[in-house]
């Protein structure tokens, strides 16, 4: 047994810190503008969502071919390429990584509504990915470096009102644009926006000093991947966020991009009213969740840093009932009423989520961690929750339920994010005693 298993006590007798200055107005600036970034990052990413039975359609595909698209084709690139970018970042300028990875996912995303075939298609996806690699975790490091501890995780969780409001946005527009135009006019009307995003990145963002917000004395060093990965790998908390952070993930990225779907064959919802209603459940339920959950960490860790991890334990526990809900009543009001908790429950522990990655790692590891992170929640979050949807709709649950098939794939993937509990409240018990030595 390490030393790291031996320190989950001294969470528990963590000294209360005193809060920190507030931010600078500018903060706030490159918050907003990055969180917009963020916002479009995921209305290209989500609107696959929306656009999943007209492609389906046109191109003749399976459940799990969608799946695929809509999941793999996406995932598998944007995480291989996400960790050099990352280093690339902690090495050089992180807002011109973020800047360039703007213009590249934008234009690749209104290009995917010049797709030929389902082929031509998957392959344009997988550029998508390539460029929204290089958004998150050097964002995330940036960030890290206008906001100190006791503030990260609320200013990370604006920061992920991009998943939320993207997605919002992306079910209406996507719902309207699909309805009235097709869905190649929906991929072009959300992709060249983000031109004008980069440059603003470019233009407007300072690059600040690494490690001026530290409470204490940081260590800039450089460091090779190795020493990162050996230096994280030593932190028994970042692996057990990392587990519990994809099977979050699966859960979350499963039921959102096959609820559209299943509220179209289960419902017989039109999709203008399935834009609607995911839309506004998605963005007011998904920005309140990420948000109180960052405040509360941020409240709560002041006295103990244990309840980063511990909050989102909780939540994963109660969002259980809510998801059977949501699959398997007939009324439809009544399970929309259910997805409203079961969204806003899950997304709680985005913001303690990424700012904990961002306390646990030194100053010159921080978008390496981000990127590391990201890597392990979408290979398994991204990546396997649609496939699996798909997969268990045509083979398992298909050939016995027929139409009906979706609404128990969604619950068989739904119940699993249930298990993140328990890995979350692993990594609470060594959290405080693992931030405390990271710069020993």
């Amino acid at each position: 047994m390490s030393d790291q298993d031996n320190k989950p006590a001294e969470s528990s007798q963590q000294d209360p810190q005193e809060p920190s200055e507030t931010p600078s107005l500018y903060s706030y600036y490159v918050l907003g503008l990055l969180s917009v970034v963020y916002i479009f990052n995921f209305i290209d990413r989500q609107i696959m969502a929306v656009l999943i039975e007209p492609i389906k359609q046109e191109f003749g595909v399976s459940d799990t071919a969608m799946g695929f698209l809509s999941g793999f084709a996406f995932v598998f690139f944007y995480t291989l390429v996400g960790i050099p970018i990352a280093r690339w970042a902690d090495r050089g300028s992180r807002k011109t990584v973020i800047a360039v990875a703007v213009a590249v996912w934008s234009v690749m995303t209104a290009a995917s509504g010049m797709a030929k075939s389902f082929t031509h298609l998957a392959i344009i996806r997988v550029f998508v990915g390539v460029g929204e690699a290089g958004g998150t975790p050097p964002s995330h490091s940036l960030l890290s470096d206008y906001f100190p501890q006791d503030k990260r995780a609320t200013a990370l969780g604006i920061y992920s009102w991009g998943v939320y409001i993207g997605a919002a946005l992306a079910f209406p527009i996507g719902g309207y644009l699909v309805q009235n135009y097709g869905w190649r006019v929906a991929f072009y009307a959300v992709g060249i926006p983000g031109l004008i995003l980069s440059l603003l990145v470019w233009f407007t963002v300072k690059e600040p000093e690494r490690g001026n917000v530290e409470i204490t004395e940081a260590n800039v060093e450089h460091a090779s991947l190795g020493e990162v990965l050996r230096f994280l790998l030593s932190r028994r908390s970042f692996i057990f966020i990392v587990l519990a952070s994809a099977v979050q993930s699966l859960s979350g990225y499963g039921v959102i991009t096959w609820g559209a779907p299943f509220l179209s064959r289960v419902h017989e919802m039109s999709w203008a009213e399935i834009g609607v209603t995911m839309g506004w459940v998605i963005g007011v339920a998904g920005c309140a969740g990420v948000f109180l959950g960052g405040k509360i960490t941020d409240r709560m860790g002041l006295r103990d840093a244990a309840w980063y991890m511990r909050l989102p334990a909780i939540q994963s526990f109660l969002a259980i009932p809510f998801i059977v809900g949501f699959t398997l009543l007939d009324d439809t009001s009544m399970a929309i009423a259910c997805f409203v908790p079961f969204y806003f429950l899950g997304a709680m522990y985005v913001g303690p989520m990424h700012a904990m990655v961002q306390s646990l790692a030194r100053v010159r590891m921080r978008a390496t961690a981000s990127a590391i992170l990201l890597f392990v929640v979408n290979m398994v979050g991204a990546g396997l929750g649609p496939l699996s949807v798909g997969v268990l709709t045509d083979f398992v649950y298909g050939p016995i339920y027929g139409d009906d098939a979706i609404r128990y794939s969604l619950l068989t993937v739904g119940l699993l994010g249930g298990l993140a509990s328990i890995l979350f409240w692993q990594a609470s018990r060594t959290l405080a005693a693992d931030i405390k030595s990271r710069d020993d």
